[in-house]
């Protein structure tokens, strides 16, 4: 029968400690001198403990069920609470400063200097969300391998499997800074990878046509009875293989016409660095046309409700599914298409993967990668249009690189 204060001020001492059962392991410990201690017994991996609460009446009845609610939270998450609390006396007693959580802290208002605020406030809350609640208490230095992975099973038990490996990502940037700084010696993260404990994810491409039905595609393109600022959407997507959001999101202000160069800002490419398109001839003409109808807006493809947002991400998926591709063609199926031709008619590798915006960016070459291979790459932008053409009017030979 659960316990009330009633019941438990009028208990009196007997010549033997005397236990006086509330529920879910918590009972009353009275001594014989007229200690009344509160004690919570429990099972953790098979076996049976005993935690202190503390004494009643400085730690009433209500606090005492409480602190023994908190304890079964913990052993539902698989963590014994007796080892809990030791850890967070350690962590008091070397200091808070050095508990996983504040390292992380300070490494954060470092690291986000160099990054877009949107980005840095996703990792401050995946880390408030997801680690600090698990190893933020723990003091970093005694961190161990063994931890990290319970963390990501942790996350990844709520179906959130990117987050688990983005948080182990983190951690191991976290450990380094610790390093760094005197905090730590080692960094765990390094002992194992998301990949050995978390499953993978199958890799899902981008739906798109074989090479050989663009020919018909792009015809279709271009009897298009759709809105005419769509269809020339399709074609410079299918002339610049450019990402869907660098698309329609292009202002006026980015492009040189004269010069056939179109300038991504980099807060509007994914890998954040500036990026260089150069324009084919058939692009510019395209482009000029455009112009005619959105170049007083700051927006190439303005929204139909409000002109100072761009048309709707979905618009050319649309566009294409009217035109019978749906499932079958996406966007972003022009850049897959493009990088299987071009690597087939044998155009250099990196030119291509650098007209993806697919290199591989460190601190030394973010600067500048973007603005290699320019001249390769403005003559193999305008053979790729040239082909596109040629597919059309139903004459197609093969691409081939353009000399000086």
């Amino acid at each position: 029968m659960a316990l009330t204060d009633t019941a438990i001020r009028k208990l009196r001492p007997a010549d033997k400690p005397l236990k006086v059962s509330d529920e879910r392991g918590l009972y009353l410990l009275v001594k014989p001198q007229g200690a009344k201690l509160w004690r919570w017994k429990y099972r953790f991996q098979g076996k049976e403990k005993l935690m202190a609460i503390g004494g009643y009446p400085d730690v009433s009845l209500a606090q005492a069920r409480e602190k023994r609610d908190e304890g079964r939270k913990l052993l539902a998450a698989g963590t014994d609470p007796m080892d809990q609390r030791r850890e967070v006396k350690v962590a008091q007693r070397i200091g808070l400063e050095d508990s996983f959580e504040a390292v992380a802290r300070k490494w954060w208002e470092s690291w986000k200097m160099a990054r877009s605020s949107r980005h840095a406030e996703y990792v401050q809350r995946r880390l408030e969300s997801d680690v600090f609640p698990i190893i933020g208490h723990r003091p970093i230095a005694e961190l161990g391998a063994a931890e990290l992975v319970a963390m990501m099973k942790r996350i990844e038990a709520r179906g959130a499997l990117d987050i688990a490996k983005r948080s182990m990502q983190t951690c191991g940037q976290v450990f380094r800074y610790a390093i760094a700084h005197g905090k730590a010696s080692r960094n765990p993260a390094t002992d194992v990878r998301p990949g050995d404990v978390l499953p993978a994810r199958k890799k899902q491409n981008y739906a798109r046509v074989d090479a050989k039905e663009l020919p018909d595609l792009l015809r279709k393109i271009e009897v298009y009875q759709g809105a005419s600022i769509t269809r020339i959407a399709m074609k410079l997507m299918a002339m610049t293989f450019v990402r869907t959001s660098e698309l329609i999101g292009a202002r006026w202000a980015e492009f040189d016409l004269d010069a056939g160069r179109w300038d991504i800002p980099a807060e509007r490419m994914k890998m954040k660095t500036p990026h260089i398109v150069p324009l084919s001839t058939q692009a510019v003409t395209l482009l000029r046309a455009l112009h005619t109808s959105t170049g007083r807006k700051a927006m190439l493809f303005p929204g139909e409700r409000d002109p100072k947002k761009p048309m709707s991400n979905n618009t050319i998926l649309k566009a294409l599914e009217r035109m019978g591709y749906k499932g079958r063609m996406t966007g972003h199926g022009f850049r897959g298409i493009a990088s299987t031709l071009l690597h087939e008619q044998g155009f250099d590798h990196s030119h291509i993967e650098l007209q993806l915006a697919h290199q591989e960016r460190d601190a030394v070459s973010a600067s500048y990668n973007h603005a290699l291979y320019l001249t390769q790459r403005a003559r193999m932008m305008q053979a790729w249009s040239d082909y596109l053409d040629a597919s059309i009017a139903g004459n197609v030979v093969p691409l081939r690189k353009l000399t000086a």
